[in-house]
């Protein structure tokens, strides 16, 4: 029984895969500023995952003027923010420090 067909199929499924992830980063280093977490209606829909984020997210309460650096508000926010448990259009992690597109 010939492999290759089976190896190759798996290969490009892995590639694809990876293109995909590596095309939601630029837009997640878009999303800083004022966030508002909501239930219905996001401009987002977000994952909160601890290992292979999209971004990297500090909590901040002022000057949130950099990718990953969101100051939560209940109103007259930049962005409106989902949290799902699947099919999210990009993951987070929390972190204390070096928010922003992980390295």
């Amino acid at each position: 029984m010939n492999r290759l067909p089976l190896i190759s199929s798996l290969v490009f499924l892995i590639l694809v895969s990876t293109s995909f992830a590596s095309a939601r980063r630029p837009q997640a280093a878009k999303i800083y500023g004022k966030i508002q977490f909501v239930s219905s209606f996001p401009d987002y829909k977000v994952q909160v995952v601890e290992s292979f984020a999209d971004l990297h997210v500090q909590r901040v309460s002022s000057f949130p003027n950099s990718p990953g650096k969101w100051q939560i508000v209940e109103s007259f926010p930049d962005f409106k923010i989902q949290i799902v448990n699947s099919f999210p259009d990009f993951k987070i992690k929390y972190v204390d420090s070096f928010p922003g597109l992980p390295k």
